[in-house]
């Protein structure tokens, strides 16, 4: 593993620890209280490095959906075809994820977890 990767590593920590428990996490400012997901060092709004790690409900809105034919890799041939979302968390935080086939933008979503080879993943399924 380069430097950069486990610079990376350590600082999605929270998140990557989160997703074994079933727990989406982000990243929250105490500058601008604006939240953020993934792993930053500074606020990617104001630039402050004050960051404070919190748990979402792990619900939101479909912010944009496609639908994935042609896996990028051998690890995901066989999930596709599969649905892909950026869902806006309840929190504010943006997050890509799978998604239940038939989704819309706009859908109330809450997230589920699952396990593909050794990793655990996101899917967001429509609420109600």
């Amino acid at each position: 593993m380069t430097t950069n990767q486990s610079v990376m590593t350590s600082l999605a920590q929270p998140y990557l620890e989160g997703l074994t428990q079933q727990v989406l996490r982000y990243q929250q400012c105490t500058a601008c209280s604006r939240a953020q997901t993934f792993a930053h060092d500074a606020c990617q709004f104001c630039g402050a490095e004050a960051l404070v790690w919190h748990n979402s409900t792990g619900r939101g809105h479909v912010h944009a959906v496609t639908v994935v034919g042609r896996a990028p890799s051998d690890a995901f041939r066989a999930l596709a075809p599969y649905t892909l979302v950026v869902v806006t968390l309840e929190e504010g935080a943006r997050l890509m994820g799978h998604a239940t086939p038939g989704v819309k933008i706009g859908d109330a979503v809450t997230a589920i977890f699952f396990k593909h080879l050794d990793q655990t993943l996101v899917r967001f399924e429509p609420i109600g």
